[in-house]
Order: structure tokens, then C-alpha cells, then sequence
């Protein structure tokens, strides 16, 4: 049996995640296990659906839901994590960069035109959700698993601050490869730059207010140039690899 979060205001997808999160943890909700209808958890949190909605998806880039469509959602084994990009061999590493190229295209595409839309689009409830994201990465700088999920909820949000459910929808399909996408992002910046947690979260930080200041092709460009820093360093690693 699900339980609320007791006397703590319900403001945001942030509480219903944690929630959920919790669950899954302790077990309370095991691999195979089926949740409630977006509807009936909106009624039993006290939210609206698009909370639920992003609450489920943010879990899902996680790698600990399955959403599927028309056919509920479940619960599953947190994945095995796949190798660190620094440790495939050459062989190994031109498949799993040829895919990530792939993704990163696709991202720079869908992602660049959110930044653009949120510019315009976003409330000041999207404003508070990015901030708390934003507070959230600051604070757990030094945990790798936190900042990136962190990460991925930030990216997340900004496509459900486009008030479009259908590039919502989209982000929310590519939840999965979004989620290795960022991990291996975040290896390769680490690995070869040596960016730190506070360099990311300058970026992350710089995009949000681009969109708090309603300025569109400023958003725009910066989450690009934030993508596209990977495929420089996919570039640089594919020069020198042998």
C-alpha cells in the first residue's frame, strides 16, 4: 500500500519522485510489481497528472520503471551499469560512440527547440522545479549516481516547461538512451577534460536562466553548445584511437 508523504506539502513531481523512489528502495515496490493509473496516483498524492506524468518519467531514465504504452507501469531491476567509456576497447568503443552520435543528434534536435519554447512557455512553478534541480545538483557535487539523475530530471523538465506534451512525450520515449546518453556524456567530460561537478553545474545553471529571462535563442544555443561538447570529445577520441 502506497503511503503519502505524511505532512510535507506536495509542490512538485520532486516530492512524488522522492516518494516513489523510497518505495522502490525499501521494496515496497518490487521488480514486476505494477503501479497505480496516472489518475489514480494523481488522486492519492493530490497532484495533477503532468506531475505524475513526470515524476514517472524521470524514474524511468533511471533505468527502474517500465513505462508502456497503453499497457501500465512496472517496476524493474535496476540495470547493470555498462562499462566506463575509458575502459572499452577500440572495437567496443566505435559501436557504443557510433550510437552515441546517433543519440546526440537526435538531442541537439529535440532539446535545442525545447530550451527555445521553454524561453516562452515556462511558469513560474517550471522556474521553481528547474531551481530546485539546480539546488539539488549544487548539494550533491561530490555524488556522481545523485548529480547525474539530477542531470537527466533537469533536461527532463525543461522539455515538460515547452507546455508541448508532445515533445514532452518524445523526451519521455527517449528516456532510456537519454539516460546512457548522459552517463557516457558526463564520463567522456570527466575523462578527458577533467570537468568537474561545479563545471557542469555552471552550464546547467547559465541554461535555466537564459530561460528564466524569457530569452529563447540564448537558451537555444547554450543547451547546443552544452551537447555538442561531447561530440568533441568523441571527435578528439576517434583521432587518437587506434
Amino acid at each position: 500500500m502506497m503511503e503519502h508523504l505524511g505532512q510535507r506539502p506536495l509542490k512538485n513531481s520532486e516530492w512524488v519522485m522522492q516518494d516513489l523512489l523510497r518505495q522502490l528502495n525499501e521494496r515496497e515496490l518490487a521488480p514486476g510489481d505494477r503501479l497505480p493509473s496516472v489518475v489514480d496516483l494523481a488522486a492519492r498524492y493530490g497532484v495533477g497528472r503532468s506531475t505524475i506524468r513526470e515524476a514517472l518519467s524521470a524514474i524511468k531514465a533511471m533505468g527502474r520503471l517500465d513505462i508502456r504504452q497503453g499497457g501500465g507501469t512496472f517496476v524493474i531491476e535496476s540495470p547493470t551499469p555498462p562499462p566506463h567509456p575509458a575502459q572499452l576497447q577500440p572495437e567496443a568503443w566505435l559501436d557504443r560512440s557510433r550510437s552515441l552520435r546517433h543519440i546526440l543528434e537526435v538531442r541537439q534536435v529535440l532539446e535545442t527547440g525545447a530550451a527555445l519554447l521553454a524561453a516562452s512557455h515556462r511558469t513560474e512553478a517550471d522556474l521553481e522545479q528547474l531551481r530546485q534541480t539546480l539546488a539539488e545538483m549544487e548539494a550533491e557535487l561530490d555524488d556522481e549516481r545523485a548529480g547525474e539523475q539530477a542531470d537527466i530530471r533537469f533536461h527532463l523538465q525543461i522539455a515538460a516547461a515547452t507546455c508541448n506534451p508532445v515533445i514532452a512525450d518524445l523526451m519521455a520515449s527517449l528516456s532510456g538512451r537519454l539516460h546512457e546518453s548522459m552517463k557516457d556524456t558526463r564520463a567522456l567530460w570527466f575523462y578527458s577534460e577533467r570537468s568537474s561537478s561545479e563545471r557542469l553545474l555552471r552550464e546547467h545553471r547559465a541554461i535555466y536562466e537564459a530561460i528564466a529571462a524569457g530569452d529563447g535563442p540564448e537558451a537555444a544555443r547554450l543547451m547546443g553548445q552544452h551537447i555538442a561538447k561531447v561530440e568533441q570529445v568523441l571527435d578528439e577520441r576517434g583521432a587518437t584511437s587506434p
